[in-house]
């Protein structure tokens, strides 16, 4: 069944509205599970595929496909594809179509950072309608401030799109910066992410009023103790829903039963996101395994 055969069988995840709109109804519909694609060189060797661009194009179709009509959300991971140069953009380009046939809401997982007119070149790229790279949502590195992002979050309402900024991540590496406390500005006293966090729950009750789904969220990773990076998960500022994208289910360890525990009052929000679990199914089982995810992720369904 191609993505586009899927569309007619089944209601798509992607409708009019605001990306925290889509979102909640992807949620509604399909749950929480987000499924990664991911093609590292031994996935594709493992899926009987070249560690090529062609070979990474086969394999993100083949996700697609899988997802459609299961899932609601998909992650590609741009390095990916951008590791084949403009031969992987072209594959990129056609997987991403192939998710917007299908009426997949796309995370594009770029993890881009800049200020000024480098940053909104950046956002026009990968959220303008109509570009060939244009996905629903995209990752953000806020490192050089929020306000650094401001080009990028207008273009995003604007063209009714999500963001998600990085705000608390699981590498080892981040805790010194992100668990850093502020020393001045509005935010003194909190740490880097709490900060991230602050910052981006006041754009949402700005932009949605006194409830509902935001379209801007936070990486948050599934494996940390949000506490210990000064977030009070039993007490957001807001009753507006922050989206968080949490990587780290599945292989990495967190088990999608315990949303609720990890996120606390941020639980609402989560979108379970899951890779290498799912893709180590190989291509001929992967649509199994993600049945058996949504399944065992069905207690965390909007």
């Amino acid at each position: 069944m191609t993505p586009a055969d899927a569309v007619s069988q089944t209601e798509p995840a992607v409708s009019a509205g605001s990306f925290g709109e889509r979102l909640n109804g992807a949620f509604g519909r399909f749950g929480r599970l987000c499924v990664g694609i991911d093609p590292h060189s031994w996935l594709l060797t493992e899926w009987g595929l070249p560690d090529t661009a062609a070979g990474a194009e086969r394999f993100g179709r083949l996700v697609v496909e899988a997802s459609a009509g299961l899932v609601g959300i998909v992650k590609p991971q741009v390095a990916f594809y951008e590791r084949f140069g403009s031969a992987g953009y072209l594959a990129l380009e056609r997987v991403l179509g192939d998710a917007r046939a299908a009426g997949l809401l796309v995370i594009a997982d770029v993890k881009r950072g800049d200020l000024g007119t480098s940053v909104e070149a950046y956002g026009q790229a990968w959220l303008s309608p109509g570009s060939p790279l244009e996905a629903d949502a995209i990752t953000l590195s806020p490192y050089m401030g929020v306000g650094s992002l401001a080009s990028t979050i207008a273009l995003a309402a604007d063209a009714n799109k999500g963001l998600f900024l990085l705000a608390a991540t699981s590498n080892p590496e981040a805790a010194a910066l992100q668990q850093a406390v502020l020393a001045g500005g509005a935010q003194a006293g909190r740490t880097v992410a709490a900060s991230v966090l602050d910052q981006v729950q006041d754009i949402n009750s700005a932009a949605t009023g006194p409830a509902g789904m935001g379209s801007v969220g936070v990486v948050f990773g599934a494996t940390v103790a949000l506490a210990d990076f000064g977030i009070d998960i039993h007490a957001p500022s807001t009753a507006v829903t922050t989206p968080v994208l949490a990587p780290g289910f599945g292989h990495q360890g967190a088990n999608s039963a315990d949303v609720a525990s990890l996120f606390g009052g941020y639980a609402q929000g989560v979108i379970v996101s899951e890779s290498r679990s799912v893709l180590s199914a190989g291509p001929h089982h992967v649509a199994d395994e993600i049945t058996r995810r949504v399944t065992e992720a069905g207690a965390t369904r909007g």
